[in-house]
């Protein structure tokens, strides 16, 4: 089995296949861990991230659940301690319209029976007493956590390879072969063939620049810069919300606030607007944060697809060729539920639907040249 990707979701997924006792080896272009998952921020945010009841919200919401067993196995497994967090978050508003957008998400969300808390003002700022005086109403999510996206990439490579995946650093793929309407290897960039069972599309932005793939797959980079404030101590407990920015806590004192959305290319740089973009919402939020040290910025290049939603399961046409891409901002979140995806489709299992993440819903679209 060989994937291609070593971010969260390759790294996942290598993990799974080894646990398995299938023979996995994983190549990555650079050194695993070190774009999209490096990058994120590391929110567990289903009833954030969602916007209606379907298909997403649910795989959002099972991953979600796999995640503090999936945690506790990775400290078994490699000894390392993946920043799990459980306090909650809240989604804050400070304007007439962020109190529509509050609304409309409380209705639908309490109307489906997931847990959704109303809180005004006054209360959003008992929970958080850092928040701006100005908040005027906000929802509270308490089981949408959090988890240090860097750690969680570190413990997931150690466990890979614990487990007997073999990892190559530094190898990056041009080409899928295939040959009889099979998946039998890939031929890197160097030239190199390297024959396998089956293949695993696990590249992050870069899936929809390999070549010899059956269809096109549609994704692309979208950049994200982000910044890091010190807070001593730490000025919030929960992950904070609001329409135009996120602040996530650190047991550290470390608090990121992300994210811009900029369709740039591959290009990756921080730049004085960006950051701009971020400091104004995060001081909408906390004032206090004036005042607050910028320790570090950096960006990264999320996955995105036409429709935000990932590519999963196997190919419709070509046999032993698997998706795990286009994961957009929630990579981190899906790592668990992806890597049972992927193992259950090696292995045959068809029984789960993911016709809402089929490569085939964009079969209008022509393989690359």
């Amino acid at each position: 089995m060989l994937v291609i990707g070593g971010g969260v979701i390759g790294c996942a997924i290598a993990r799974r296949l080894a646990r398995d006792g299938v023979r996995t080896l994983l190549l990555e272009r650079d050194e695993p861990g070190t774009h999209a998952s490096w990058a994120a921020a590391g929110m567990l945010s289903p009833l954030v991230e969602a916007e209606e009841p379907g298909p997403f919200l649910s795989l959002l919401l099972e991953s979600r659940r796999l995640f503090p067993e999936f945690a506790r196995e990775l400290l078994s497994e490699t000894g390392t301690e993946v920043g799990y967090r459980d306090e909650g978050a809240l989604y804050v508003g400070f304007t007439g319209a962020d109190v529509l957008t509050l609304e409309e998400r409380y209705r639908w969300q309490s109307a489906a029976g997931l847990p959704v808390q109303r809180l005004s003002g006054a209360e959003a700022r008992e929970l958080e007493p850092g928040l701006a005086g100005g908040v005027r109403g906000a929802l509270r999510f308490p089981e949408d956590h959090q988890v240090d996206n860097r750690l969680l990439a570190g413990a997931l490579r150690m466990a890979a390879v614990t487990a007997g995946a073999e990892i190559r650093a530094g190898v990056e793929v041009g080409e899928v072969l295939v040959e009889g309407a099979r998946a039998v290897g890939v031929r890197t960039t160097m030239g190199e063939r390297i024959d396998a069972a089956a293949v695993v599309i696990a590249a992050g932005s870069w899936a929809g620049a390999l070549r010899g793939l059956p269809h096109a797959v549609p994704v692309s980079p979208v950049h994200g810069q982000l910044i890091a404030l010190k807070t001593t101590p730490p000025l919030f407990r929960h992950v904070v919300h609001s329409p135009r920015v996120y602040l996530v806590p650190r047991a550290d004192g470390r608090l990121i606030v992300g994210a811009t959305v900029e369709q740039v290319g591959f290009r990756k740089a921080v730049t004085p607007a960006g950051i701009l973009s971020l400091l104004g919402p995060a001081l909408e939020a906390a004032p206090t944060l004036a005042d607050a040290p910028l320790v570090e910025s950096w960006s990264g290049l999320r996955p995105g697809t036409p429709d935000a939603l990932p590519i999963l399961g196997p190919d419709r046409d070509v046999a032993g060729l698997h998706y795990a891409t286009g994961h957009y901002r929630n990579g981190i979140l899906l790592a668990p539920i992806t890597a049972d995806i992927i193992a259950e489709s090696i292995g045959g299992d068809q029984s789960r639907e993911l016709t809402a993440f089929s490569l085939s819903r964009f079969s209008s679209l022509r393989p690359p040249s």
